[in-house]
């Protein structure tokens, strides 16, 4: 199961609008677990304004 928690903290320490890549780079360097880094390949390339965009995305509010 995806950590809520986790995810927040780390979406946190972006750097907002971002791109997919953005993201992904923010959460290698944070040691996010695997299963995010892995829901995160799949979110469309695009911008996006903030981390709310994010979780919805990837299925965690």
């Amino acid at each position: 199961m995806t950590n809520p928690i986790q995810v927040q903290k780390f979406l946190g320490g972006v750097d907002y609008p971002a791109d997919r890549e953005k993201i992904l780079s923010v959460a290698r360097s944070h040691g996010v677990d695997q299963r995010i880094i892995q829901l995160l390949e799949k979110i469309p390339d695009r911008v996006y304004e903030g981390p709310n965009a994010i979780s919805k995305e990837i299925g965690v509010n």
